[in-house]
């Protein structure tokens, strides 16, 4: 049976690979993909969204726009390690995917009250539409049967040197999120640094010898040599398929149960997801929090995925 899902995301480089492997692979069933403003401004990740639909061959997949800045204060954009399109490296065409007449909250408030089972939400992005979401139509919590996010982190942060990128571009709507009660699972950067782009996996994209695992390998490329100016790393981390992957098959990605909370008010923390591993506030857990990663059968299901696609124009369509 195939879990459905919903995919939010702000593409975005490994966003990018996150919609493939979420439409390639036949253990989910991707309801729609819906973006919020985060790596780039929203027409630009919405527009992302469409072009990688169209080069991965994903139809019948409604796409949707969401809203275009934080609950509070202005967005900041991650323009030096996506570039300014948000998807540097391969040169795209016009999309043939179209963009859903709906917004992305009506959208997913629809799907979720008529799907006949609990749909997964798996935001990559910043937590914007989520928290509207859960916070203005209540309704939908029954039939929300987990939230796992790309966000946070138990160490430090590559934004600010506590807050992780997605956390900090809209904090008040990842702590929405995260005191909704609802089962929620935590795939921040601690993890997601074990999912290297390492030359190794970019000559597996290559080797496949298609269009789209070269649009990959371009992609991977320019997110390398983005990661290696901003960070000093030549192997840049592919944060957001590891939230896939972890719906996919949860033995891949090791999660430890703790309470999480998001730093709100803190001068040089703002942003900040403290995770109490050691149970030192005496706070209830209320997050699943990765901690672990099996890079080596992780992998395998991303290539895969894209060699699934390259082999099938129409991957990815829900049947």
């Amino acid at each position: 049976m195939a879990f459905p899902i919903i995919l939010d995301c702000d593409p975005g480089h490994d966003d990018a690979l996150a919609i493939m492997l979420a439409a390639a692979d036949p253990r989910l069933n991707l309801l729609a993909i819906t973006t919020v403003a985060g790596n780039q401004t929203l027409d630009k990740t919405t527009l992302n969204a469409r072009r990688v639909c169209t080069i991965a061959g994903i139809t019948g997949v409604p796409v949707a726009a969401g809203y275009d800045r934080p609950l509070v204060g202005e967005l900041h954009v991650a323009d030096d390690i996506h570039g300014s399109t948000g998807l540097d490296g391969p040169a795209f065409g016009e999309p043939t995917v179209p963009l859903a007449d709906e917004h992305a909250v009506a959208l997913m408030r629809r799907l979720l009250l008529a799907h006949p089972e609990p749909v997964t939400l798996v935001p990559t992005g910043p937590l914007t539409n989520v928290a509207v979401l859960l916070r203005d139509h209540p309704e939908v919590r029954p039939k929300v049967r987990e939230i796992v996010l790309m966000g946070g982190s138990t160490e430090r942060g590559n934004v600010t040197p506590y807050a992780e990128f997605n956390i900090a571009v809209d904090p008040e709507a990842a702590d929405l999120v995260l005191r909704s009660g609802l089962p929620v699972t935590v795939v921040g950067l601690n993890v997601t640094h074990q999912a290297l782009v390492t030359p190794d996996v970019v000559a597996r994209f290559r080797a496949l010898g298609t269009p789209l695992a070269d649009a990959c390998v371009e992609l991977m490329t320019f997110f390398a040599s983005a990661y290696e100016r901003v960070f000093g790393l030549p192997d840049p981390p592919l944060h957001d398929p590891v939230a896939i992957a972890r719906v996919i098959d949860p033995s891949l990605v090791e999660c430890v149960d703790v309470p999480v909370v998001v730093e709100l008010t803190g001068t040089h923390t703002r942003g900040a997801t403290v995770v109490d591993l050691h149970h030192k506030t005496g706070l209830a857990p209320n997050a699943r929090v990765a901690v672990r990663l099996r890079a080596a059968p992780f992998w395998d299901l991303v290539v895969d995925a894209v060699s699934r696609l390259s082999g099938s124009p129409t991957a990815g369509s829900p049947g």
